[in-house]
């Protein structure tokens, strides 16, 4: 199986500073996105401290273990890298007082043969084009996800909801956050997406797959979801990552599974 990646960041129309960061490792098929938050350059060093911490840290640890390393030690090295990066983040907002309160949402996506662990804390997302149909494979840590889920507001109604970026989880903002892991099945052909809701809040999922099906290269696609946010009015910053599953791979198993704690 091969992988193709490509990351963009955009500061979009609205913003006169960019407060989201993307890292990738494509030797050890890593990717990494965050979404930061705060006051003065806050956000911007949270979602930065975040990306680079944990693609040293985890990037480091999934070079060693190598192809032999079982899923459950991924993603056990993953809540432990989080987990540093969290309290690397929250020690820093504790230490300077214009960092105060700083913090980051997070997507952290590692593929293994015909695994792919997804890692995500916050309102950024993942999503999986496949056989033309596009899925959200991650689910929002947000108020507004709460009340859908409760049955308060409907998927049409939160579309136009005034408080759409409110998150119920984030890196570094406690002492301690929860990753949310999961375990999906890959195959070949499969295109995956991860972005700032600086992206799923301007583009519609119908509008996200169109565009990602209306492009040969993974280039051309990034660029016109960008373009697609900034049309739409640009309201935050706009990062993405792409990810392009060739070659051949076994199914097998469920679609996805959650991991048990």
């Amino acid at each position: 199986m091969t992988l193709e990646f490509f990351a963009a960041i955009d500061k979009g129309r609205a913003r006169d500073n960019n407060e989201d960061s993307v890292a990738l490792d494509e030797g050890c098929a890593l990717a990494v996105l965050a979404d930061g938050m705060g006051g003065y350059n806050a956000g911007e060093v949270a979602s930065g401290m975040a990306t680079s911490f944990i693609r040293a840290e985890l990037g480091r640890w999934l070079h060693q273990a190598g192809a032999e390393a079982a899923d459950a030690d991924v993603r056990r090295a993953m809540d432990i890298c989080v987990d540093n990066a969290n309290r690397a983040i929250f020690n820093a907002a504790n230490a300077d007082p214009k960092y105060a309160g700083m913090g980051t949402t997070l997507v952290v996506a590692v593929f293994r043969g015909p695994h792919l662990l997804i890692g995500h804390v916050g309102d950024s997302r993942a999503y999986r084009l496949r056989g033309g149909k596009l899925v959200q494979i991650t689910r929002d840590h947000s108020l507004l996800q709460e009340q859908i889920d409760a049955g308060l507001i409907s998927p049409e109604q939160a579309a136009f909801a005034a408080h759409k970026n409110l998150v119920t989880r984030a890196v570094g903002v406690e002492d301690t956050v929860m990753l949310e892991t999961h375990l999906h099945d890959v195959l070949p052909g499969d295109l995956y997406l991860l972005c700032s809701d600086g992206l799923s809040d301007m583009v519609d999922d119908a509008a996200l797959a169109q565009l990602l099906k209306s492009h040969a290269t993974l280039a051309g696609a990034g660029r016109a979801l960008i373009d697609a946010a900034n049309d739409a009015g640009g309201r935050d910053n706009i990062s993405l990552v792409l990810a392009r599953v060739g070659g051949n791979a076994s199914a097998g198993g469920r679609s996805w599974w959650p991991f048990k704690r």
